[in-house]
């Protein structure tokens, strides 16, 4: 794509984790937030995490990085010289569509907006968008600094030069772009999280196991092999003749599983009493620092990976 200068709107959780993604990069990045509060706390937080990430040899010089950082307290003085915009505001049509219809308004006709949305499609806040051409979704994982995924999903009318572009830039600034070839709720990762998670609550809720231990289950059984590996890889893997051997074995039984299931929504009650749970483990004072704790893993994580080049496939 070519873009030197990078606009971020909306600098919360994500946006400010994209900030990271763009500035170690070597891209000049120029950040605004509605909020004053956050505006103003941008630079202590980036900071921090950048000092963090140099130890952890994520970046190269946490002073340079934060250097190619700018805060900006309007939009237009935020969105001048970008080529390319990621818009990371509240998940909301409503305020999406007010985010859009302002970057609209004062982006440059020839610059490329990535939405944060993990789940609403572009279509449902861009369509009133006179550069609508230009919008897309690009949803990273939280936070995008430390977990390189991002999911590029294109609106009915979203230009395929665009989707093309965004997908050169995301390998440039050293994360994983995965392509969709049209909308759907929830994209590929949060369906697949909330398969896992629909069943995760329906073991709990007819009382087959304790919470705790069906974290385990994934913390320490699946979660470690599909830290480098995905699913198809995985069983291609787990039989001696590969996927098909798989299927063929074990297909019948998943299919009774899947068809065991009713679809509903997650019971009031049951999600009080998991509440209760895991508010014995860690008390809601805590969530903080147990976020921190969670950031300080990945850190380690990603430099392990990167160190053994494990973001590459088998066929790379």
């Amino acid at each position: 794509m070519g873009a030197r200068t990078v606009a971020i709107v909306g600098a919360g959780l994500v946006g400010s984790g994209w900030a990271i993604v763009f500035a170690r990069a070597g891209l000049a990045v120029r950040v605004y937030d509605p909020q004053k509060k956050i505006r103003d706390g941008f630079r202590g937080w980036a900071e921090t995490a950048l000092k963090e990430l140099e130890a952890a040899l994520l970046v190269d010089s946490a002073a340079e990085t934060l250097a190619r950082m700018s805060v900006f307290d309007t939009l237009e003085e935020a969105l001048n010289g970008a080529s390319y915009i990621q818009e990371s505001v509240f998940e909301r049509v409503d305020v999406k569509t007010e985010a859009c219809l302002a970057i609209d308004t004062a982006m440059d006709p020839a610059a490329i907006v990535g939405s944060s949305s993990s789940g609403i499609p572009a279509s449902a806040f861009t369509e009133g968008c006179a550069n609508r051409a230009r919008f897309m979704i690009n949803h990273p994982v939280n936070p995008p600094h430390l977990v390189p995924v991002v999911e590029l999903v294109p609106a009915p009318w979203t230009d395929p030069d665009c989707v093309a572009a965004v997908r050169e830039l995301m390998n440039e600034v050293g994360q994983v772009p995965v392509s969709l070839t049209r909308e759907v709720d929830g994209f590929v990762l949060n369906r697949l999280q909330g398969a896992l998670l629909n069943e995760a609550w329906a073991l709990y809720e007819e009382g087959y196991a304790s919470i705790e231990d069906i974290d385990a289950t994934v913390r320490d059984g699946l979660g470690l092999r599909w830290s480098f590996m995905g699913p198809f890889e995985t069983i291609d893997l787990n039989a001696p003749g590969g996927i098909a051997d798989y299927a063929e074995r074990l297909g019948p039984l998943y299919f009774g599983m899947g068809n065991s299931r009713m679809d509903h929504p997650w019971p009031r009650e049951v999600i009080a009493r998991a509440e209760a749970e895991r508010r014995v483990e860690l008390d809601a004072g805590s969530l903080a620092d147990r976020r921190a704790w969670r950031d300080s893993q990945l850190m380690k994580l990603a430099a392990f990976r990167q160190a053994n080049n494990l973001k590459r496939s088998a066929s790379s």
